[in-house]
């Protein structure tokens, strides 16, 4: 029988707001993705493909305009593992985007009682093919 993983309430409720912020893109709900980034603490967001992105305007300008698209591919997450120090927690996690697969890493802090995103990275997978 497998071992069932246990995890504590703060693990939970940060695999939660990371949820929210995958529920926010998959339904491009720019007022959910507003609420899902940090207010109080400094922000950053890296999409495939783009420069570092430093500060909230700046984070979520990058996202109306990704979520204003019609033609952007759904973006699907899954597979999250957390962990948490303190008042930060550290989600790694995959993401497909038109079928192909991709790693995010997403850093959340606890502020004002929730969990916030201040930082959003995400990539292509190296791909080992056999020979």
């Amino acid at each position: 029988m497998p071992k069932q993983e246990t995890r504590t309430e703060a693990e939970e409720e940060a695999l939660l707001a990371n949820e929210g912020f995958y529920r926010a893109l998959g339904n491009s709900d720019m007022g959910a993705m507003e609420t899902v980034w940090a207010r109080l603490a400094p922000v950053t967001c890296l999409h495939p493909g783009w420069t570092l992105l430093s500060g909230r305007e700046e984070v979520l300008e990058s996202w109306r305009t990704i979520l204003s698209n019609p033609n952007q591919p759904r973006i699907v997450g899954g597979g999250a593992s957390v962990t948490v120090t303190g008042n930060a927690a550290v989600i790694l996690c995959r993401e497909v985007v038109s079928g192909s697969p991709l790693y995010a890493t997403n850093v959340f802090v606890r502020e004002e009682g929730s969990w916030r995103m201040t930082h959003h990275h995400s990539g292509p997978v190296m791909v080992h093919r056999p020979d």
